[in-house]
């Protein structure tokens, strides 16, 4: 899986053949094909462990009962950039090469990517009745924006950079924030 994650990062999905995978390996095609139908495959394989474990992360946010909105927002912008850092390889082979999945594969990702939004939708709806969020969003919009955000982060993030991921996600946050807080009727 790892090789197979590093040449599709490199290559692309494309131009990357079984042949590769096993070369990189030292192993036959035999073996390749043991574990897995088709170069396709593997890739669902990827895509669906990707997705399974941010959707297990983002349960285990939402589910804090000491945590604000608010603070369940940032802990979900920094556990997808923090993850965009530790697994940047199947990150970026999962945002760039989901278009290569057949209709079927395909169809079960979007399902999962959807549930990932709909739980931070539903954080947003959440937000909005307590009173931390202006209640004039579109919770849709709202939750699309913070992913639309933290995901793209994927094509511009660096480790080794002058902000460390959590940093980031603060700063991500602040700005996305403001525009989300609940103002108070005595400003102006």
């Amino acid at each position: 899986m790892e090789a197979s994650i590093a040449l599709f990062d490199e290559n692309g999905f494309s131009e990357t053949s079984v042949q590769d995978i096993v070369d990189a390996l030292g192993v036959t095609k035999g073996t390749f094909y043991y574990y897995f139908k088709s170069k396709e495959e593997l890739l669902m394989d990827i895509h669906l462990r990707y997705i399974e474990g941010l959707l297990e992360k983002q349960k285990k946010i939402i589910g804090d009962p000491a945590k604000t909105a608010k603070e369940k927002v940032l802990d979900i912008v920094y556990m997808l950039i923090h993850n965009i850092e530790k697994q940047g390889r199947q990150a970026r082979v999962f945002f760039r090469e989901m278009k290569h999945l057949n209709e079927e594969h395909l169809k079960k990702i979007s399902e999962k990517r959807d549930m990932f939004r709909y739980g931070l939708q539903s954080l947003i709806e959440k937000g909005i009745k307590n009173g931390e969020f202006r209640e004039d969003l579109h919770p849709s919009i709202a939750a699309l924006t913070v992913l639309g955000a933290a995901n793209w982060s994927y094509q511009w993030f660096r480790p080794d950079g002058e902000l460390s991921d959590f940093e980031i996600a603060k700063q991500m946050v602040a700005i996305l924030l403001e525009g989300m807080e609940k103002r108070s009727s005595a400003i102006g």
